[in-house]
């Protein structure tokens, strides 16, 4: 979840990992069924903080450009379990295209989805780590199901 929200993996680790230190200074007196909807609300609160941050970063240094990222060399390395190269193919071209689609959608319906289909909470935890009603959480599960379904048509199974 946070990597599609920073679209770095090392920035994300280092949101997960703050998150799970907030949880356990400030949270681990609580019982252990609350720690997941606590740990996914520190989080989302982590996530926006780091908007913030980048807004600002971007207006104040963004005239100075990016300089490229190298990506990970392990990710250029064949899989040896497959052996069908187009089912390789067909399984990336897959994976990319859900991950474009989820990138695409709003904050909140990304949040919504991740945390209610992926992360597996119920309503009720995921309104909570989300900060917001029960009824805001159906409504943008509801809308991210359907924007994903209808960009992933023909190309998700």
């Amino acid at each position: 979840m946070a990597e599609f929200a920073t679209g770095n993996r090392d920035d994300a680790m280092d949101l997960v990992q703050d998150a799970m230190l907030g949880l356990v200074k400030k949270y681990s007196d609580r019982g252990a069924d609350e720690w997941g909807a606590l740990f996914y609300r520190i989080l989302q609160s982590r996530i926006l903080d780091g908007y913030r941050r980048a807004r600002v970063r971007n207006r104040l240094f963004g005239w100075l450009g990016r300089a490229g990222e190298d990506g990970d060399p392990m990710q250029d390395v064949a899989d040896p379990v497959s052996n069908d190269p187009a089912d390789t193919l067909a399984n990336r071209q897959a994976i990319e295209r859900l991950e474009r689609a989820l990138k695409d959608l709003p904050l909140r319906q990304q949040q919504a989805f991740l945390l209610r289909s992926w992360e597996g909470l119920d309503t009720a935890a995921t309104a909570f780590a989300m900060g917001c009603s029960e009824g805001s959480v159906k409504t943008h599960y509801a809308r991210a199901l359907h924007s994903l379904r209808e960009q992933l048509e023909g190309h998700w199974p």
